[in-house]
């Protein structure tokens, strides 16, 4: 019975008690996060699933955005996993209707704020305090940012062992000024950023942002940056090619040494925005990309146990996605695709036609999955690097195509297409 009971005691102060020290130094380099006095550089992911596998990657941190049925869970798993937590709170947004020229709106959400940070700050998974998530997207009323030091100001008050991030959407001179003057109790800049991140180490410093910042999200080309066919469908980048400009986006937050204090890639996990594979680092059955590698090679400074396929030349009727692919109902159609596996894995075809989605919205909010066609793809076709089919009725879809190695990796594309 003692036995038992000391357990219990162990086990209980293990994930209540023992909060870290974590604060942002000034050194003769730049900045620097120190956790405990040790040095943290954050190696990073947005999502609160596979947490060990995360560990096993490399990862030592992940990220969340607001408060859910899970959260006191997700903090014990990753506390459990050596992972630290930037621990979301979800500040209204403009365009959600949240209106910060209401006073009771705002101390109500100040009060409840004030909770969470009473309830959560001795946990010991926390890092970092993550106040808010692109306030700033499709916004008019700068009082947000007052707002916003009114929050970071209780936070110290409530909990002086852990720092505040802010996060914008992408980086804009004008916002930098605005927090400048505005949020001095602000720690730490937080920036979601996509695509090619090369500019942000000289930007973070010619915009004048004078103190530490993190890459709070940051992955592929977003469907706000890549070009469009004629009928205004986003061109997606094939597996092989987020992988490429992964690898770039890692050498560039690498890179700064002075401001930068690590990242969060986006987003470890799976989810539907504008496609089912456009950010998740893994697809709705688990497996991962190329991108993975990237982050293994990265994180761990070592190769992968197995590599993912690569995925060159998918062309629907001889043409890519950019030359707008457009047939008639009932028209013979072909695919194909060139595939490499670097460990000569047998590799497994899975092609799918999927109606374009009619529920896109921004800012990362849910969005429905539209479902793949039946019938239109022969089974017989199904494991094959090149395909015939028919035209479905008129319409926008794509064709997706997962190149699965057994393994639990896979290689992914699609190509949007237009039946007239």
């Amino acid at each position: 019975m003692k036995i038992i009971l000391l357990y219990l005691i162990v086990s209980f102060s293990c994930i209540t008690g023992f909060s870290s020290k974590v604060e942002v130094k000034t050194t003769e380099n730049g900045f620097q996060l120190l956790k405990d006095g040790t040095p943290y550089f954050i190696k990073g992911a947005g999502g609160t699933v596979e947490l060990e596998k995360l560990k096993s990657y490399g990862g030592n941190s992940i990220r969340t955005w607001g408060i859910d049925a899970n959260t006191d869970k997700v903090l014990d798993e990753a506390h459990k996993n050596g992972i630290t937590v930037t621990f979301g709170i979800w500040m209204g947004q403009e365009r959600q209707g949240f209106d910060y020229s209401n006073e009771g709106a705002v101390k109500a959400q100040l009060n409840e704020f004030r909770r969470i940070i009473r309830k959560y700050k001795d946990h010991p998974a926390i890092l970092l305090w993550g106040v808010g998530n692109e306030m700033d997207l499709d916004y008019t009323n700068f009082d947000v940012w007052k707002y916003l030091e009114q929050l970071c100001k209780m936070i110290h008050e409530e909990d002086p062992n852990h720092p505040t991030m802010s996060v914008t959407a992408g980086l804009d001179v004008a916002e930098v000024k605005l927090i400048n003057k505005y949020v001095p109790s602000l720690d730490i800049l937080g920036v979601n950023t996509y695509g090619d991140i090369s500019y942000l180490p000289e930007a973070i410093k010619v915009y004048g942002w004078k103190k530490a910042y993190v890459v709070a999200e940051w992955g592929p080309y977003g469907w706000w940056e890549v070009s469009k066919t004629k009928w205004g469908a986003s061109i997606e980048q094939t597996s092989t090619e987020k992988a490429e400009t992964y690898n770039k986006s890692m050498k560039a937050i690498n890179s700064d040494t002075v401001n930068c204090l690590g990242s969060y890639v986006f987003l470890w996990g799976q989810k539907q925005e504008h496609t089912s594979t456009w950010f998740g680092l893994f697809t709705e059955d688990g497996d991962e990309t190329e991108v993975m590698d990237v982050l293994i090679k990265s994180w761990n400074n070592a190769d992968p146990k197995n590599f993912a396929p690569s995925i060159n030349n998918f062309m629907i009727n001889s043409k890519t996605s950019s030359n707008n692919v457009t047939v008639l109902e009932n028209e013979q159609m072909t695919a194909s695709v060139e595939i490499v596996d670097k460990d000569g894995d047998e590799l497994r075809y899975e092609w799918q036609i999927i109606p374009e989605s009619t529920d896109k919205k921004t800012g990362g909010d849910k969005e429905r999955s539209p479902k793949p066609l039946k019938g239109i793809i022969n089974k017989s076709d199904q494991k094959k690097n090149k395909i015939k089919f028919k035209a479905p009725e008129k319409g926008e879809y794509r064709l997706f195509l997962f190149v699965h190695d057994g393994n639990g990796n896979v290689a992914t594309g699609n190509i949007p297409f237009k039946i007239i």
